[in-house]
């Protein structure tokens, strides 16, 4: 994986080649096969991903309680995210507390990936100040990003409810 391959993604956005230089060492290559589930939900994140080729779904538990104490377990696929736009995933667990997945990932095809643990870039970033600043708000963007979608999200389906329960 070259600089120019890492400036595609977000999270390495506006760092210079000797700055990205910094990360080589530190990124661990992960391959997945077609259907398997790399991250789960409520379990503990260390680590973000950047997805190089493939294709991943990312999808939440749905928990609905049923009659009698029974539940009905569904899965609601959130985003479909393909290498072509350059994603990097499982920044949220990084931040929040508890460190703790918010969201399932599954492959959807054969996928290459970059792993960056947290140990490494938290590392990274302290020994660089110049960089840490870089891509902690390129991590802010990503983050802030992702909850403005979500709060879209939140108020499409309360739209949706609020006329279904009109009618």
């Amino acid at each position: 994986m070259n600089n120019e391959q890492l400036k595609q993604f977000q999270i390495f956005e506006d760092l210079t080649d000797d700055q990205i230089n910094q990360f080589h060492g530190a990124l661990k290559s992960v391959e997945m096969e077609k259907g398997e589930q790399f991250i789960t939900e409520g379990e503990e994140g260390d680590c973000i991903y950047l997805l190089l080729s493939g294709e991943v779904e990312i999808n939440q538990a749905l928990t609905l309680s049923m009659n009698k104490g029974k539940s009905d377990n569904r899965e609601k696929a959130i985003l479909k995210l393909s290498a072509d736009i350059h994603p990097q995933f499982g920044e949220m667990s990084m931040f929040n507390e508890g460190d703790r997945r918010t969201a399932n990932v599954r492959a959807e095809s054969s996928c290459a990936l970059a792993r960056l643990d947290k140990s490494d870039l938290f590392s990274i970033c302290d020994a660089n100040p110049e960089i840490g600043y870089i891509v902690m708000r390129n991590l802010g963007r990503i983050i802030s990003g992702n909850l403005v979608k979500a709060n879209q999200n939140v108020l499409k389906l309360t739209t949706a409810f609020s006329l279904i329960l009109d009618r």
